[in-house]
Order: structure tokens, then sequence, then C-alpha cells
């Protein structure tokens, strides 16, 4: 039974066909291209769907990883929306799948989002041999890196679900015994994720721009998934809570989810600011054609981007009646989760477009289909377990959060 809202149901059914719809208008359109055209057209379809695959992915792995960082610091003021994050995380093998997906076309040079997955940038003899590119072919080869994206995702997703069933086993028997092999689990992930993400990134993002690289990229990359992650789960709580499904949330938690908006703004916004400062002083050619590309055709976007998601956040949630403000909060979750999408879509597009880029009609349908989905997939995992846990150590610990 659909227990949330039949309007939300709607809703996310309505976004999905926005976004099948534009799916198709974006397959027409590369078949009917010809050339040049058609290049970009196949460029500009599948750059949009790792966009937005990477995206709610990520945000779905996020929610793992908060799952897991609340037990590897026996943190207790999360308990009464656990559920939440676990809902949200069971998005991760759909999210998982658009990923793969997009990378098994690219081995099979159906686009060419991945330039260095061209074998003929290895041969000496080849007309396209490219000598950095195949300087690094002891990493950036399909069956390295193939293992690793198996690796990642599969642990990632073995963790996912394997919280979810000792959450749901610990609601029948009760005790500690469960709480204590979670411990032991979410410090074997965290250690796990810290590592391996960044690799994700340089891996299925970075290797857009093969030439590239920077130090900072995986930390750079994982701080915007983060503050995603947390808006998302930020305003879904408010929303269930404004459709009267979880008593036990009040102000309090509230506020600590606004803190971490804030306090994970600023991060990224730090990660953001060093890693352009540091290449920009620099000034070495090697290293300044990433931001050539995107202050030549992107710089509005680019700038913009990065105002949106310094400002709103700095000169809104500084104020600690602002955290515990729901409107505010919504209002400005919104803001920040699209303007991560924008800085992800700055991370793809101008290595996949150049200066061909187009903003219309696929991006935002893509956008909103993928959306639909993503919500359509929390929601209905909602319904499938009560939305507050039992017997958790913690609970009552939650539940009277004071501040």
């Amino acid at each position: 039974m659909y227990i949330i809202s039949d309007k939300a149901k709607k809703v996310s059914m309505i976004l999905m066909g926005i976004g099948l719809l534009t799916l198709i208008y974006g397959i027409v359109t590369m078949l009917g291209a010809e050339g040049e055209d058609a290049h970009h057209a196949n460029s500009r379809l599948w750059g949009n769907i790792l966009i937005n695959g990477f995206f709610f992915f990520s945000i779905s792995l996020i929610a793992v990883f908060y799952i897991a960082i609340q037990y590897a610091a026996e943190a207790a003021w999360s308990t009464v929306f656990k559920r939440v994050f676990e809902a949200t995380a069971a998005y991760l093998p759909i999210g998982a799948g658009v990923l793969v997906l997009v990378f098994l076309v690219g081995s099979l040079h159906g686009h060419h989002l991945y330039h260095w997955m061209d074998p003929e940038l290895f041969d000496v003899n080849s007309e396209k041999y490219d000598p950095v590119i195949a300087g690094k072919e002891p990493y950036l080869n399909q069956m390295f890196f193939w293992a690793r994206v198996i690796l990642f995702i599969g642990v990632c997703i073995f963790f996912q679900r394997k919280f979810r069933k000792r959450s749901l086993e610990e609601d029948i028997v009760g005790g500690v015994q469960i709480h204590k092999k979670n411990i032991t689990s979410a410090a074997i992930f965290l250690v796990f994720l810290g590592f391996t993400s960044s690799i994700a990134a340089w891996d299925w993002l970075m290797s857009i721009d093969a030439h590239w690289f920077s130090t900072l990229f995986g930390w750079y990359t994982f701080t915007g998934m983060w503050i995603s992650g947390i808006t998302f789960l930020t305003l879904l709580i408010i929303y269930l809570k404004k459709q009267g499904y979880l008593p036990q949330v009040n102000r309090n938690h509230i506020h600590d989810m606004g803190k971490w908006m804030f306090a994970i703004s600023f991060l990224w916004c730090y990660m953001w600011f060093f890693q352009y400062m540091l290449i920009w002083y620099s000034n070495i050619p090697e290293e300044v054609t990433y931001y050539q590309a995107r202050l030549g055709d992107y710089q509005w976007l680019f700038f913009g981007m990065f105002l949106i998601n310094f400002a709103f956040p700095m000169l809104i949630l500084m104020d600690r009646a602002a955290k515990r403000n729901y409107t505010l909060l919504v209002i400005v979750g919104i803001l920040i989760f699209i303007g991560h999408w924008l800085d992800l879509y700055l991370m793809v597009t101008p290595g996949t477009m150049k200066g061909h880029h187009v903003n219309g009609i696929l991006e935002v349908g893509l956008f909103l289909g993928f959306l639909g989905l993503f919500i359509n997939v929390v929601l209905r995992a909602l319904t499938k377990a009560p939305l507050m846990v039992k017997n958790h150590p913690f609970l009552e610990e939650s539940v009277h959060l004071q501040q």
C-alpha cells in the first residue's frame, strides 16, 4: 500500500513521464542528426544521463554513508529518522545500473564521453596516438577500469543491504548485539568509502578530461555529494514531518540537519576555492586547461553556480533560528540541490560538449525524469517498513533530543 500520499505518487509519475518523453526526444534528435551534429547530439544525450545517473546515485550513497557514520560515532540524535536514510539508500542499485549502462555503452564505443576508451590513442602507429593518455595506460585501461567499477559498486550495495537487513532484524530481536555488529560494519565501510570514493571520482568524472588532473578533485567531488545528500534528506524529513508521519521528530532534530547543511556547504566552498585558487596561482599549462574550458564558454554559469552554493547557505543559515525554520530550510535546500546539480553539470559538460553545449529541453527534462524516478523509489521504500525503528539502543535518547 502506498502510505505516503497519492499526490506524491502522481507527481513522481508525471516527472518520470516527462523524463521518458525527453529521452525519446533526445534519441530521435541524435538519430536524425548527421556528421558533427550527430556527435554533439550523442554526447549531449549520454552526458546528461551520466550527470543525472551520478547525481542521484551519489545522494543514495551519502544516505548509506550517514547510516554508517551514525553507527561509528555512536550518535543518537538521528535515530528517529534512520528509516529515511535507509529508504533513500534503496535507490543505490538503480543508480548503479544507470552508471553501468553509461560505462558499458562507452566501452562499446556507443559514445565518446571517455576519450581514453578509444584504443587508437594507445597505438603508436595510429594518427590518433596521444602520448599523454598512453602514459596513463597502466591505470586508464578497460580491464582495470571495470574491476574498479565492479568493486566499488558491489561493496557499496553489499553494505547498503546489510545495514537495511540488520535494521529490520533489530526491530524484531532487540538487544545490543546487532547494534555492535553494525558499529564494526560501519567502521569497515567508512574506511573503504574514504579511500575508494576519490578513485570513483577520478574514473567517472575526472577522466572525461583525461589530460587533466587535480589532487583535490576526489575530495571536492565527495563534498558535493555530501551536501547534495544531506540537503535531500533534510527536505524529505521536513516533507514527512509536514505530512504527519514523523511525530517524534522535533525542531531540535531539524536544527541538527540544518547545521549539517550549513557546515558541509562551507566545506564544499573551501574545496572549490582552493582547487581553483591553487591552479590559477600556479598557472601550469596542463592544469589550467580545465578552468579555461569552463571560464571560456561557461563563465556566467560557473561563477553563478558558486554564488548560489556559497551565498545562500552563508547568509540565510548562519542564524540559529533559520536552522529551525522549516520554510527557510526548504527554500535554501531547493537552491542548494539545484546548485549542486549545476556543479556536476560543469564537471561533465565542458569536457564532453566543449563549446557546443545547449541548455534546453533535454537538460531540464532528463533531470525532472530522474528526480521523479528517485522520489518514486524512495517513497516506495518508505512503505516497506515502519517509519520508526524499534528496539534501537539510542531510540529514547533521540526522541528526547534537546538543544
